[in-house]
């Protein structure tokens, strides 16, 4: 690197490249008024939502995938998986077929789509589940500052004779 107050063709030899390198880090140090070097990185203080966008060109669609949210990308990535699968079965369930010349389509069908059943089972199975668990009521976290009074008191009830008569006690 050469001096502003060098010539622009004039290379640095080795010691002087140390001096000036030596030179540099004692300048940033100075700077700072500390031993520890300054911060070698900018964190901009406009919230992302509100900072300036670079540039007015749209978004360019870009070679791959398209975008989708991880979702529907394991969505995605577990459907290519199934067909994956169930190609494979096919495929030797066909070529199993085709060569034995004495296998029955009907057994075969059976014993090869009865994985195929489960399968699906299993799915409509986990899905209900996760219904179940998202109807589920939220858990209720309360968070009190200062004294809590908390009342532990039981309702016992008795209910006697051919006409009800009642009899609330309260203990507490």
């Amino acid at each position: 690197m050469n001096h502003p107050e060098r010539p622009a063709g004039r290379m640095l030899s080795e010691a002087e490249a140390e001096a000036e390198a030596a030179r540099l880090i004692a300048e940033s140090y100075s700077r700072t008024g500390s031993p520890v070097p300054a911060a070698s990185f900018y964190k901009d203080p406009i919230p992302a939502p509100t900072a300036p966008t670079v540039g007015t060109t749209p978004p360019q669609a870009q070679p791959g995938r398209t975008p989708m949210s991880q979702g529907a990308t394991d969505a995605s990535v577990l459907m290519l998986a199934g067909g994956g699968a169930v190609s494979m079965v096919s495929v030797s369930a066909g070529l199993l077929m085709y060569l034995s010349q004495y296998a029955d389509p009907v057994v075969c069908g059976v014993v090869l789509g009865a994985p195929t059943v489960v399968v699906l089972a299993l799915c409509r199975l986990v899905r209900r589940a996760k219904e179940v668990a998202e109807a589920a009521p939220p858990a209720i976290h309360n968070h009190f500052v200062g004294p809590v009074f908390q009342d532990n008191t039981e309702n016992t009830t008795h209910t006697r004779g051919i006409i009800a008569r009642t009899t609330n006690r309260f203990d507490g």
